[in-house]
């Protein structure tokens, strides 16, 4: 083997290698096709149907949905429209009232709209990033701004560890004030059980340097959020509620006894526990849902 073909294999063998040893290209999604998209590290995916409970279903939230539906409308038109960070108690419908304002946007877009009805997808759509993904939103955003859409970016049960001072201070900037933060065609909704998304321990509070600055530093991120909406624990009657809604619009038969041990035994109420308890008697009854 002649020095030429000696070195032209080492560079096919170094090629072949760094092809196996780096990561993928990023997909390129088509922004105008789909429902839905999510976002990871690899790129965009697109969803072809948005998976999401009907309005009427989400009960016991009704102040909350009213704000994110009429602010999701706004966006879906173009029109002024809020950030927005829904938090509070777990399994209360945070992250299934985004998806269903979302979904019913869409509908009211292909309904009113004849050039939308060639495409399932409306005005506007909902996109997902994945945690892992957070630190490329500035590509997200990047690729959104040229895309004629309005897109909602969602991130789901967003936490930061705490002594984590570069994932705030970044989500801070995508909000308002940065070089990088999100267009205009671009709004972000976030879910978190804490008002503050970043951790805030009781010691905080005892800080003898400047206690006040410590506690204004955690909620400058919460305050860049033009909606901030809480979802608390739900009582009796709303936990009944919820699954009277399901229960009808699913032909199931229940007791209010049965729901309500249902309840004690998860140790909560919530509409997550509720529609649990409607799996349960779906299976019973030897239905799928």
């Amino acid at each position: 083997m002649d020095q030429g073909t000696h070195l032209a294999r080492i560079a096919e063998l170094l090629a072949n290698l760094a092809e196996r040893l780096l990561p993928p290209a990023p997909s390129v999604a088509d922004w105008l096709s789909a429902p839905a998209y999510v976002w990871s590290a690899t790129g965009a995916r697109a969803v072809p149907r948005l998976e999401a409970p009907a309005l009427a279903l989400l009960r016991g939230i009704d102040a909350q949905k009213e704000l994110v539906v009429a602010n999701v409308s706004r966006l879906a038109a173009g029109h002024a429209a809020h950030d927005m960070l829904l938090w509070g108690a777990r399994g209360m419908g945070k992250s299934a009232v985004l998806r269903s304002s979302i979904a019913t946007a869409q509908a009211e877009a292909t309904t009113h709209n004849a050039a939308a009805q060639a495409q399932a997808s409306g005005s506007i759509a909902l996109v997902q990033v994945s945690p892992e993904a957070l630190p490329s939103l500035a590509a997200l955003f990047g690729a959104l701004a040229r895309v004629d859409r309005q897109f909602l970016v969602f991130i789901d049960d967003l936490g930061f560890e705490d002594g984590d001072g570069s994932g705030p201070r970044a989500l801070r900037s995508w909000l308002e004030g940065g070089v990088e933060a999100r267009p205009g065609n671009v709004r972000l909704a976030v879910t978190s059980n804490r008002r503050a998304i970043v951790p805030r321990p009781a010691s905080e509070q005892d800080d003898p340097l400047n206690p006040r600055d410590a506690v204004d530093d955690r909620l400058a991120l919460a305050d860049r959020f033009g909606l901030s909406i809480g979802f608390h624990n739900c009582d009796q009657l709303a936990y009944l509620a919820i699954i009277a809604g399901y229960a009808e619009e699913l032909g199931l038969d229940w007791s209010e006894a049965d729901a309500l041990e249902w309840a004690k035994r998860r140790g909560a109420r919530s509409g997550r526990v509720a529609w649990h308890y409607i799996t349960e008697l779906a299976g019973r009854a030897g239905k799928a849902i």
